[in-house]
């Protein structure tokens, strides 16, 4: 086993990847890869670019065009009655295009995650659609059963109605945040038989057992305040049977929240949840070609939580990592008008891919 490492100067992107013939022709075709990445100016550090980003997707400007963006809405109930939702750019494209499957973030909705689908829309021209998951934006939790990190049984019933409405679009994956998590953890379920022909990790925490213990408290407590108010306040009828709801309503940080999620899930014990939903347990079976983006100033996501990973990582023939020094959380916008670099990249990396097939 060989492995390649491309690091030239302290603003370009550190890229990591088994040596192998694909991966250096992929590596070579990603011009922003080869670029240095600076943030935009007057977003000075981590805090910045990520109050940023929280405060433009919550823009009621964002929130408009959301509703213009999608084109084409799928409600779907899952086989216990919980409901999801298919929400669609593009939906009337070619049916032969790609379709890029967008998996959202811990709070996502379809207005935060607007800014995202909208810039792989234009970077690819192609069909995007973003797998809304239970609880999620105005979709109701009918059922007293919720997991934020997402559920791969329910992404799997997502992506037979994706592929039995467009059966010769090649399908591309991108999870952001704990989207990622949602990503890998299906990857790895599935081995050879996933359905996406490559896929796009944004700032994924990797180990969930010690990840969300990591992220700065301040993020923390806010990020868990939020969990409380989106999911476990307005549902606790539905819910309040359960011994871990008082629990999550008292949780005073992410890491606390999570550990008491277990029953709300479905799961006996938190140790059957994290089994059945911690995506490094099945990481190394990952066999689609996947491209990783972290930034060493995340301060939800710390780059630490990568380490006990890396060696592993470097003997998958299947992976690249790129890191950037900064870009703080989910961000990474650069030049005056704060653009998306990694949007971009996500789409230089679909297009090289489609390219090799």
């Amino acid at each position: 086993m060989t492995m390649a490492q491309v690091h030239v100067s302290t603003h370009r992107p550190q890229v990591t990847f088994h040596d192998n013939p694909h991966n250096r022709h992929v590596v070579s075709a990603l011009r922003r890869l080869h670029e240095d990445f600076t943030p935009t100016p007057w977003l000075f550090n981590a805090h910045a670019q990520l109050i940023f980003h929280g405060l433009r997707k919550n823009l009621s400007r964002q929130k408009q065009r959301a509703i213009t963006l999608y084109d084409h809405h799928d409600a779907l109930t899952m086989s216990d009655g919980g409901r999801t939702e298919l929400l669609w750019c593009g939906h009337d494209l070619s049916p032969t295009l790609p379709t890029i499957v967008v998996l959202h973030t811990i709070t996502g909705s379809p207005a935060s995650m607007a800014e995202l689908v909208r810039d792989l829309h234009v970077a690819t021209g192609w069909r995007i659609v973003l797998c809304l998951r239970r609880g999620h934006a105005d979709l109701p939790l009918v059922t007293p059963r919720l997991n934020i990190l997402g559920c791969t049984d329910d992404l799997r019933d997502q992506l037979r109605v994706i592929r039995t409405r467009f059966p010769e679009s090649p399908l591309y994956g991108v999870g952001s945040s704990a989207g990622s998590g949602l990503l890998a953890r299906y990857l790895g379920e599935e081995g050879g038989a996933a359905l996406f022909r490559a896929a796009f990790a944004y700032c994924p925490g990797y180990d969930t057992d010690v990840g969300f213990e990591r992220t700065q408290p301040f993020y923390s407590r806010m990020m868990a305040k939020k969990l409380v108010r989106q999911f476990i306040t307005p549902n606790l009828a539905r819910i309040e049977h359960l011994p871990t709801t008082a629990s999550l309503q008292a949780a005073d940080d992410l890491a606390d929240f999570h550990r008491n999620l277990y029953e709300l899930a479905g799961y006996d014990s938190y140790e059957a949840y994290d089994r059945a939903s911690n995506p490094m347990h099945v990481f190394h079976a990952i066999r689609t070609p996947v491209m990783l983006l972290n930034s060493e100033d995340d301060p939800v996501c710390r780059i630490g939580n990568l380490a006990p990973w890396l060696d592993g990582m470097r003997q998958m023939p299947n992976i690249i990592l790129v890191t950037t020094a900064k870009g703080s959380h989910c961000a990474h916008y650069e030049g005056w008008s704060a653009r998306s670099w990694s949007a971009q990249l996500m789409g230089e990396y679909f297009l090289a891919m489609q390219d090799l097939m």
